[in-house]
């Protein structure tokens, strides 16, 4: 189906919709380096403008939007959040494209953390705000681990359905487990295992993006700062900090160093000849804002393909 995309980024969520055979015919982001990279990965159909400055007008006709709206206003990490926060109000953006195409469907993803924030008030106010559009709708946190991407992220996704189509929505049951003992899935894809075939980027390599931050290693137990546990997915990729630098990043399993950009995209399910443009932390950034393809498939392989 035609897809139209949103808060676009360097493309992971759209990636993984292409790899379950849809078509995307039209993108948006505000991140020049983001979209640098998405061009040159799936194409010139992503426009660079913010959002609030699209006319509806300007959007084609499309069967499903899609789209991981800002979320650092929902973050749990984020520990200054409020109902107020200008980031928050973004999902109306969202809101206002689908109201005026009136898709068959509708896919938002966020922070897991949205469905706590006010006491769940919030995600109340979205769903009711997203059903008066005319769309039956329902979500479900996922955890990437599950759909075979090396990282335990849980995001939430909203999927709407217009009220006038004949279609029951099921998100996608889980091809992975933790000990891989549920029957029909395989055992969690640990980190070690995924980037055992990854050169030591302080060593000779031809790999774009494998480059890495030399921020001294901590052991304090806060986000960006725990030890990784070689045999497991690791946690979650975060893009904590701001656009002049400051992104946290994972150790690598050995807890020697921190992980490189390529690495990173690696636990986030990228493949490996995806490159990103822009300096490290730009790079950094990208990759842990996107959706992990991997996961993003799954979901896409649910909506029908007519």
């Amino acid at each position: 189906m035609r897809i139209v995309s949103l808060f676009s980024g360097a493309g992971g969520f759209d990636l993984g919709f292409i790899l379950a055979g849809h078509i995307i015919i039209w993108a948006n982001d505000l991140f020049e380096d983001a979209v640098k990279s998405y061009k040159y990965n799936l194409g010139d159909h992503i426009l660079f403008k913010d959002i609030r400055n699209v006319r509806a007008d300007d959007v084609p006709e499309c069967d499903i939007i899609i789209g991981g709206f800002p979320c650092q206003g929902f973050s749990i990490a984020n520990i200054n959040r409020n109902a107020q926060d200008e980031r928050n109000e973004l999902y109306k953006e969202l809101m206002r494209i689908i109201d005026s195409k009136k898709p068959r469907f509708f896919l938002a993803e966020n922070v897991k953390g949205l469905v706590s924030f006010k006491k769940g008030e919030v995600l109340k106010l979205i769903i009711r705000d997203f059903e008066s559009l005319g769309y039956r709708v329902k979500y479900k946190i996922l955890n990437s681990a599950d759909y075979g991407v090396p990282q335990k992220r849980e995001r939430i996704f909203i999927v709407g359905v217009r009220f006038d189509i004949d279609y029951d929505f099921v998100f996608p049951t889980p091809t992975h487990s933790q000990n891989g003992k549920i029957i029909c899935t395989e055992k969690w894809i640990s980190s070690s295992v995924a980037l055992e075939n990854i050169p030591d980027p302080d060593y000779p390599n031809d790999l774009f993006n494998h480059e890495y931050s030399k921020y001294k290693l901590r052991f304090n137990g806060y986000l960006g700062h725990r030890i990784i546990n070689p045999n497991q997915p690791a946690p979650t990729v975060t893009a904590r900090g701001d656009d002049k630098g400051g992104v946290v990043v994972l150790h690598h399993p050995n807890n020697i160093r921190r992980m490189s950009c390529r690495e990173l995209a690696v636990i986030q399910s990228f493949p490996i000849d995806f490159r990103f443009f822009g300096n490290k932390s730009s790079v950094y950034r990208q990759i842990a804002n996107a959706v992990p393809p991997l996961l993003a498939k799954a979901i896409a392989s649910q909506f029908p393909n007519t």
